[in-house]
């Protein structure tokens, strides 16, 4: 498969922090960025590459060459006039691969791309995007999604958007099938990738958002860059790459992250409990994922809808990004074996396999996501979220009171998380 990198951009709001050098050389410990991308590709079998330069062309190139001192090939499309950071792909179209990776060259990652591929051809779809959640999505570009992950609304930072959100963002990681340029009106001169390509398939049915947890980060200012400089040196971006095993902090809903009010039924509702923004933000500095597995018996009572239920998460999601926190995905099992109720669904009343306290959500995680169960915890306010947490091998945290065998017990998550996890 093909990989285009477009490095062709000037790089004004970086240029403090990269020395004056282009964009994709700006070092990230004695390592231009775009070389770290060039490696996490080379390791996983991506070796077939094409730059796309314009600013500071001779730098680029003369530093690269042909790619072989990297164990790749590199060829080369320079933009002798500037043609926006997708323009370049439709005089490129006969050079591309029937599918093929489309990267920006001021993006730090280490990503399971075969993993990402995948996902691609089970869709069929004509994009793929790599989206990830992050800590402002309210100055971020949000894609909404149906149930299977094809976008319905792309919205932009300028767009009116709904009052809550699911905090799914584009991390600047594209698979794109080659006929979809053929899919555009002939086509010269500048294009924008988002406004002229990716966002009219809004809708259509045929772009998907990958959704992961792994490192992916632009470089695009200062502050960003001096970020992403000090994850690499912690060790955060590689850690990251689902390749390798993660650790988890699964958490139960209401009690451990929102006031317990009963059964939750609707958004208004919902209230965020102080110092879960915090406790969240330590558990990622932590190197763990945050995990959401709750119950909801009400969707098969039916009590509330899928869509309410929805709506309830979206408040969530959006409360956190306010406090720049954000979780890495939500478990919901919607099933209750028992009948009796007036609006019950019946294909919901089952005793199924991931009912707390058996310890299906978590199962379904660890798969997902490669998570060590052993290195991870559980965190509820009920005897079932312990009972759970130990059948799937988690260590366990009890919020409040109560003896259910539990490895401690704590007062709220933020005191777990500077206790267990400082």
């Amino acid at each position: 498969m093909k990989t285009v990198i477009m490095a062709g951009g000037k790089g004004t709001r970086l240029a403090t922090a990269s020395g004056g050098v282009p964009k994709p050389l700006t070092p990230i410990e004695d390592v231009p960025v775009l070389e770290r991308e060039i490696e996490c590709l080379r390791r996983q079998g991506f070796r077939d590459l094409i730059l796309t330069v314009s600013h500071m062309a001779r730098q680029i190139m003369d530093y690269f060459q042909d790619g072989a001192r990297l164990g790749v090939r590199i060829e080369y499309y320079v933009e002798e006039t500037p043609l926006g950071n997708a323009g370049a792909l439709f005089p490129l179209r006969d050079r591309l691969s029937d599918d093929f990776l489309l990267l920006n060259a001021d993006v730090l990652f280490d990503v399971d791309l075969n993993r990402f591929v995948r996902f691609h051809r089970e869709r069929g779809g004509l994009v793929t995007l790599f989206t990830h959640p992050n800590d402002h999505p309210f100055d971020s570009g949000l894609l909404i999604t149906d149930e299977s992950g094809a976008v319905e609304q792309w919205l932009t930072k300028e767009d009116t958007r709904p009052r809550w959100y699911h905090n799914r963002v584009n991390a600047g990681l594209h698979i794109l099938q080659r006929r979809l340029l053929d899919d555009i009106a002939a086509h010269s001169g500048k294009a924008d990738l988002d406004r002229d390509i990716l966002r009219p398939l809004a809708g259509t049915g045929r772009m998907f958002c990958y959704d992961s947890p792994e490192y992916v980060r632009d470089m695009g200012t200062p502050e960003r860059c001096e970020a992403v400089r000090r994850d690499f040196r912690a060790g955060v971006v590689a850690a990251r790459n689902l390749r390798n095993p993660q650790r988890a902090v699964f958490l139960d809903r209401d009690g451990v992250i929102n006031r317990y009010v009963g059964f939750l039924r609707r958004a208004d509702e919902f209230t965020l409990l102080d110092g879960v923004a915090d406790a969240l933000r330590r558990i990622r500095q932590a190197g763990y994922l945050a995990i959401v597995a709750t119950n909801q018996p009400v969707i098969a009572r039916g009590e509330t809808t899928f869509a309410q239920l929805d709506e309830i998460h979206r408040k969530m999601e959006t409360l956190l990004g306010e406090q720049g926190a954000y979780l890495d995905a939500v478990y919901v099992c919607p099933h209750h074996p028992h009948g009796g109720y007036a609006g019950e669904i019946p294909a919901l009343k089952i005793d199924c396999n991931c009912r707390k306290p058996k310890p299906g959500m978590l199962l379904r995680a660890a798969e997902k996501y490669n998570i060590d169960l052993g290195a991870s915890w559980m965190i509820g306010d009920d005897e079932r979220d312990i009972q759970a947490g130990q059948a799937a091998g988690c260590q366990t945290a009890l919020v409040g009171q109560g003896d259910f065998g539990q490895d401690i017990t704590v007062t709220s998550l933020l005191d777990f998380a500077e206790r267990c996890l400082a």
